[in-house]
């Protein structure tokens, strides 16, 4: 089931041939970063043997009991130097006491395992979806909470920052990583980091809000896509064949990191306990359309010129876009809103990919800007777009071209570009129809 009942039995969990060894070889051989393991999804039931339920592995005849999914997985992320995550379900649908304080203090100590018992976590991660009909130790019956106010999240989160101060914790408003507002793949066109994150909450209605973020906002909470590789998020038979194809992923992967976001790939491990051989072939191929589209950069040899660069200093100047230090950045003068910066390739150079990058430790700061060819001896427009953030990436079809114009038309400040990024990428355009806004 998508959303287990709350009432299933333990010993239903038998995987044969659980290995999270195999997880994280293919996520690793995918190029990915981290692994976040949905630990305890709503129906309550623990991958840990938790020391305050019984509905756990521990009273399941996986390994006799004596397994611990999350101790494996934390080896494993160790072993191939991928970062570990966890998913905590605030959703209990198999405890007696969710909807009342008491299970607040359940949730915590689980939280406190979680978090004490398996080395760094990286992120954790908060579920939105909270309330509602559940066994509930046996009531069977819907439970609502004010999910402003049941979970106090001040006081819960800030278990996290002592326990994990170097963890990011994802929910709809964050505090740290907010979500996209879909489970589709894509961020918008114009997504901005901040948001005013007091107007929401886990759980909120107006989510729709957090899609384009806000620049007014007033927190940096920078979104996640999060997203499956097959139509639901758990094994279904009847979903085998059908996985996202190459293409398909491609259109994720731009329509995510390429707007500014990170990216959350779900994997639904099957009965045996494994990624399944469809999944993996897919997520491998990814991997590798990325590291062809991306592998030379046209930019190493070309001159670098700006129509201003701030008060004349070699500090800010133009080449630093290109130096690969994310340290360094090209600046204008305080007053200098609309600004260009030329990319001279000394010859003609087929292109069809953009990548730019703003300096955020400066805050994000592009509202708009255009990016042009000199082809034929004159100026074409590629493209036209408002925000970059941390990482904007462009795709359009092939262009033979010997420069190449970044204009900044309006920004909140004068700009700070940090990386630029030009490649011809071996299969070209190739996108779908995802003209998502």
């Amino acid at each position: 089931m998508e959303w287990g009942l709350g009432n299933e039995n333990p010993q239903l969990f038998n995987p044969t041939e659980l290995d999270c060894r195999q997880w994280a070889r293919v996520c690793k051989d995918a190029g990915m970063k981290g692994i976040i393991l949905t630990a305890k999804h709503h129906d309550g039931f623990c991958l840990w043997p938790s020391a305050y339920t019984e509905h756990s592995v521990k009273n399941s005849p996986w390994k006799n009991g004596k397994g611990d999914v999350v101790r494996e997985l934390a080896d494993a992320c160790k072993e191939y130097d991928l970062k570990l995550g966890i998913y905590l379900s605030p959703w209990d649908r198999n405890h007696a006491d969710y909807g009342k304080p008491e299970y607040i203090t359940y949730f915590r100590k689980q939280l406190h395992e979680l978090l004490t018992n398996y080395g760094e976590v990286f992120e954790v991660w908060f579920d939105g979806a909270n309330g509602g009909t559940g066994y509930y130790g046996g009531a069977n019956e819907e439970r609502r909470i004010d999910r402003q106010s049941y979970y106090d999240w001040e006081n819960t989160q800030e278990i996290v920052r002592d326990l994990q101060p170097k963890a990011c914790m994802f929910s709809d408003n964050g505090p740290d990583i907010r979500w996209v507002g879909n489970e589709e793949g894509w961020a918008m066109e114009t997504n901005w980091s901040p948001i005013r994150k007091d107007e929401y909450y886990p759980g909120t209605p107006n989510y729709e809000e957090l899609r384009e973020g806000q620049i007014d906002g007033t927190h940096w909470v920078p979104s996640e896509v999060d997203v499956s590789i097959r139509p639901g998020w758990y094994d279904h038979k009847s979903e085998v064949h059908q996985v996202k194809t190459l293409p398909q992923l491609l259109d994720i992967y731009y329509n995510s990191i390429g707007r500014n976001s990170s990216l959350l790939i779900n994997f639904p491990v099957d009965t045996r306990g494994l990624i399944h051989e469809k999944d993996a072939e897919q997520i491998i191929k990814l991997g590798e359309a990325i590291k062809a589209d991306f592998e030379n950069d046209l930019i190493e040899n070309a001159k670098i010129t700006a129509s201003n660069v701030r008060g004349g200093s070699k500090k800010f100047q133009a080449k630093n876009v290109a130096d690969t230090n994310p340290e360094s950045f090209w600046a204008t003068d305080d007053s200098v809103i609309i600004s260009s910066l030329t990319v001279d390739f000394g010859e003609p150079t087929e292109f069809n990919r953009f990548l730019v990058q703003e300096n955020i430790r400066l805050g994000q700061r592009v509202k708009e800007f255009t990016l042009d060819a000199f082809v034929e001896n004159k100026w074409i427009q590629i493209d036209a777009q408002t925000t970059i953030g941390r990482k904007r990436i462009l795709r359009f079809p092939n262009i033979v071209a010997t420069q190449l114009r970044l204009n900044i038309l309006d920004s909140k400040s004068c700009p700070v570009i940090s990386n630029i990024g030009i490649y011809k990428a071996p299969k070209g355009d190739c996108r779908t129809n995802n003209s998502k806004k």
